[in-house]
This record gives C-alpha cells, sequence and structure tokens, in this order.
C-alpha cells in the first residue's frame, strides 16, 4: 500500500453512512469534488456524507462533516454517533463522556453499551408558513432548525409523498440555504411517530439525527408537552430515542456502526491531497 493512500473508515447510524478519513496531523483538502467521488455509490466507496477527523482548538475532535454532493452541513446526529464511535473504538478518547466540535458548535457525547447519545442543542421553531410539495401533493409544513433547517410534514401515510426522487418543492422564504424535508405519521401523540426524510445534498436516506430532532419536537409541541420528555422515532434504518431535558436540549439515542476499514484507491487519495 502506497505511503500516500488515505486511510477511511466505513460507518453508519441505523442506515445513514459515513466515510471517515482520519486526518491527525489537518493537512487533508476536502473539496466538493473529493467528496462527491468518494461518496459515489457506484464508482467510489459510497455514503451519504464524509466526516474528515481533525483535532480541534480544545485539545479533542472536530466533525468536518460533508454531504455527499460536496456542500457542508452545520450538524448530523447519526454522523456524531458514528464519529463518536470511531473516536472510541481508535482509541483517540479514555472516557465514555467528552465532547466534540461541529459547526453547530460542541456536542456532549455519552457513550452507552451499544448504543451512543449526542446532545443536540435545542431546537429553534420558526412559525412561518411553509407549503412542500410532492410528486403532485402539497401540505403545510412547519420550519424547526436544529441547527439545520428541516420542514416537518405530519401526513396520513408515508407512502403518501410517493418516491422522492426529487428534492421536494418548499415554499418559504425561512430556507434560502435549502432544507431537509420529514414527512411524519404520527403513531401516538407526544410518545412515538414514524418518518421518511429527504436530506439537502443527498436525497432520501435511510435516517436523519437532526431530522429526527426535528420531529421530536414537533411531536412534543403538538401534544402541548412541556418539561423533560422522552419519544420514539421510527425511521427506514431503525428506532432512535430523543429526551428533552430541563433545559430544553433534545438528546439523541441510538446505535453507531463501524462495517469497514480500508485505504482510499490513489485518484480518490490524490483528490484529498490537493
Amino acid at each position: 500500500m502506497s505511503e500516500s493512500a488515505v486511510a477511511f473508515t466505513k460507518g453508519h447510524g441505523t442506515g445513514n453512512d459515513f466515510v471517515l478519513v482520519p486526518d491527525p496531523d489537518d493537512v487533508l483538502l476536502v473539496t466538493a469534488q473529493a467528496v462527491r467521488a468518494i461518496c459515489d455509490r457506484r464508482t467510489g466507496v459510497g455514503a451519504d456524507g464524509l466526516i474528515r477527523v481533525v483535532p480541534d482548538a480544545q485539545g479533542g475532535w472536530f466533525m468536518d462533516y460533508h454531504n455527499a454532493d460536496g456542500s457542508i452541513g452545520e450538524m448530523c446526529g447519526n454522523g456524531a454517533r458514528v464519529f463518536a464511535a470511531y473516536l472510541s473504538a481508535h482509541d483517540l478518547v479514555d472516557t465514555e463522556r467528552f465532547s466534540i466540535g461541529t459547526r453547530g458548535g460542541r456536542r456532549e457525547i455519552a457513550l452507552l453499551g451499544d448504543q451512543i447519545s449526542v446532545d443536540m442543542g435545542v431546537p429553534r421553531y420558526e412559525p412561518a408558513v411553509v407549503q412542500v410539495r410532492a410528486n403532485g401533493r402539497t401540505w403545510p409544513a412547519q420550519a424547526v432548525f436544529m441547527p439545520n433547517p428541516h420542514a416537518v410534514v405530519f401526513v396520513d401515510d408515508l407512502a403518501a409523498p410517493g418516491p422522492l426522487l426529487e428534492a421536494p418543492e418548499v415554499d418559504s422564504e425561512v430556507f434560502p440555504e435549502g432544507v431537509n424535508v420529514e414527512f411524519v405519521v404520527l403513531e401516538q401523540p407526544g410518545e412515538r411517530a414514524s418518518m421518511r426524510v429527504h436530506e439537502r445534498g443527498v436525497g432520501e436516506t435511510q435516517s436523519c439525527g437532526t431530522g429526527i430532532c426535528a420531529v421530536a419536537d414537533r411531536l412534543l409541541a403538538d401534544a402541548a408537552i412541556v418539561g423533560p420528555a422522552e419519544v420514539q422515532i421510527e425511521v427506514p434504518g431503525g428506532t432512535l430515542s430523543v429526551r428533552r431535558t430541563e433545559s430544553g436540549s433534545l438528546v439523541l439515542t441510538g446505535p453507531a456502526v463501524l462495517v469497514a476499514e480500508g485505504h482510499l484507491s490513489p485518484s480518490l487519495s490524490e483528490l484529498l491531497r490537493g
């Protein structure tokens, strides 16, 4: 194996998958072209996103997250859990509770056996008029920032939006940089819901951590539940729990699995070498 080959680890959180690239010396150049090539499911490793594992200014680790199309994401809940699993598996942390750096701010992590929790912060609800269209149908939506932007749509059937091969159209001025769209079926008011999600820069995915938290926020709000509470959200990739703390922060808990390790090909590695 060439010394210039870049190592990688593949992992997923309830089917939301990522390629993690260690960069302890902070020398790799992550361009949109490199991300698209590595995340391509036919000619690359294949993933919903790429995470560069890089030291941060606090002496810990920063999650440099990029969507599969090369765009930058503020935060990724499933990615944060996979990132934490990587740090633990590679002895880059020596405790079961630690914090990581993200573009959405520092996030507290707890390793709980085969489950990992991440404090996702306090959601921001925007009382704006939002309309979502998909495959000829239109629904009202609720705007939530986690801090990623989300349009939460309640539907009677998860099949109602049809095949989400293209991004749903969203009418609103509150999402100038695009939006993730969640289609949600209420299973039990204030306690449980199921959802599908179309992520900006990726497409329909098996799971979305920030989207799950946005849905949890609206689930509790619609049931007029205040204070600490916990809900279960089912996605195509599995079920996760969201606990709201006394401070209003949402704690996402679910599995994270590392499935493969290796080295990128010379051509893919070269894209990260600049």
